[in-house]
């Protein structure tokens, strides 16, 4: 009789999952599984190992949480170089990939998937709590009543309506319509009739436009000309995309919201346009300099502040839990993944 096929070899970096124990006792019983300990998490150590070849040909990586496993820091071409040529997939539970060089995983021929689905409908909420607040001016009203002072109640409750609006009938533009800002729409549309405008590198399909009465700009600057309220929700890049130039070309007296990344935005051209008024109130759930909020804003009634929460729900953990593992054992196993972000990137070898 011949032997038994040899199971693939999974590197699971970060603590035990705690949502899913049993998706991922399953899991595990298909793979041969590898825990590194905190102590060889740590970007010197773990790459000493990855050059003893420690734990072998290993085929895929799972991260579970987004807030452990990232002990190694930036997975740069130092790191990434010495991961072994077997290992074709890197599964994460998050949204985001900044702290992943993307087209270095590429060349090395690793598919890079991440959980944003799975965060969808909590960040998108989020989005919609900041819109809200941004078009009605909620936090005047907030600081007002929990100011306890009776004169600043009295001031905001006279005043504060003179500066909001419904966002109703008002222009949203989004930049970036994936899997989060289709959501976003879908919510904007449904639940406040706003017009849906979008600019991303690549269009959606007639009947997902249809859905949303969605219109799509080919030109950032197009867009943001006509939007009375922008959303950020496109990943980082490296670059800074809301910068003075762009806001240049907002409308004027319009709306900012950034539910991405903050280092997508230069702040202190953000809080310029604020000051002049160009730019009339905005809604911050991240910063450019975590866990730093800018000062400034801290002391501004026009800007709504939040501590890079939008994905922070049991469900969306949960989610970005069962989703990395699904990931790797789809493309493993039947050799096609769920949320792949580089696919069209990785070179074969």
């Amino acid at each position: 009789m011949g032997s038994a096929p040899k199971k693939f070899v999974v590197l699971h970096i970060g603590d035990d999952i705690k949502y899913n124990p049993d998706v991922y006792k399953s899991f595990s019983s298909k793979f041969t599984m590898i825990q590194p300990s905190l102590a060889e998490r740590q970007r010197p150590e773990f790459i000493r190992a990855l050059k003893e070849h420690r734990w072998g040909d290993f085929h895929a990586i799972f991260r579970p949480f987004w807030n452990s496993g990232g002990e190694m820091g930036k997975w740069d071409s130092e790191l990434v170089s010495h991961l072994p040529k077997t290992c074709q997939i890197f599964a994460s539970a998050g949204a985001g990939y900044d702290w992943a060089d993307i087209p270095v995983l590429s060349k090395h021929g690793i598919l890079y998937c991440n959980g944003a689905r799975a965060s969808s409908e909590a960040v998108a909420d989020m989005a919609i709590y900041h819109i809200l607040s941004v078009f009605r001016n909620l936090t005047w009203s907030a600081l007002a009543a929990r100011s306890g002072s009776a004169t600043e109640f009295a001031d905001a409750h006279k005043n504060q309506q003179e500066t909001a609006y419904n966002p109703r009938g008002r222009n949203l533009g989004i930049i970036g319509l994936g899997n989060i800002g289709y959501t976003i729409a879908q919510k904007a549309f449904a639940g406040f009739g706003m017009n849906v405008l979008y600019h991303d590198i690549a269009r959606k399909s007639k009947e997902q436009e249809e859905a949303v009465h969605a219109m799509f700009y080919e030109k950032l600057d197009d867009m943001l000309a006509v939007s009375d309220c922008v959303v950020l929700a496109t990943p980082f890049f490296g670059t800074k995309l809301i910068n003075a130039e762009k806001l240049s070309k907002f409308k004027p007296g319009s709306r900012f919201v950034n539910i991405a990344r903050g280092t997508l935005v230069d702040e202190e051209a953000l809080l310029s346009a604020l000051k002049s008024g160009h730019i009339f109130a905005a809604g911050l759930d991240v910063h450019e300099n975590e866990p730093y909020v800018h000062p400034e804003f801290c002391k501004m009634w026009n800007v709504t502040l939040t501590c890079h929460n939008a994905g922070g729900a049991w469900d969306t953990a949960s989610g970005f839990e069962r989703l990395a593992m699904e990931n790797i054992e789809c493309f493993l196993l039947k050799e096609e993944a769920l949320t792949p972000v580089n696919a069209h990137l990785v070179e074969k070898t």
